[in-house]
C-alpha cells in the first residue's frame, strides 16, 4: 500500500467525518489489469468507517459525505471505492 495515497485518505477522512474506527485496504492488485487500473497499484480502495456524522442517514447520504471528504482524489488516483459507512451503534 503506498504510504501517501492511503494517508491523504485517512487523512481527509479522519478530518471531515471525526470517525471512532477506520479501516483502510487497497484493492488494486486484484483489479490489475482490469478496467480503471492505471499501473499504480493506487486505484481499488475497500473502506471501512464508523462515525457518528452518519447518524440518521441513509446509505446514499453516508457514501456522498465520503466521496466529499475524499474531494478531488475520488477523480485521480481512486478509481473505485468499497464503502461500509456505519454508526457506532450498528458498528457495536
Amino acid at each position: 500500500m503506498t504510504q501517501n495515497t492511503s494517508a491523504e485518505i485517512i487523512r481527509r477522512l479522519t478530518n471531515a467525518l471525526s470517525p471512532v474506527a477506520l479501516t483502510l485496504d487497497n484493492d488494486s492488485a486484484a483489479h490489475a489489469g482490469h478496467m480503471g487500473d492505471d499501473g499504480s497499484g493506487e486505484t481499488h480502495w475497500s473502506v471501512h468507517i464508523v462515525s457518528a456524522r452518519f447518524d440518521g442517514l441513509g446509505r446514499v447520504a453516508r457514501q456522498r459525505l465520503v466521496y466529499k471528504a475524499l474531494g478531488e482524489l475520488m477523480d485521480n488516483p481512486i478509481h473505485a471505492l468499497a464503502i461500509r459507512a456505519q454508526t457506532p451503534d450498528e458498528a457495536r
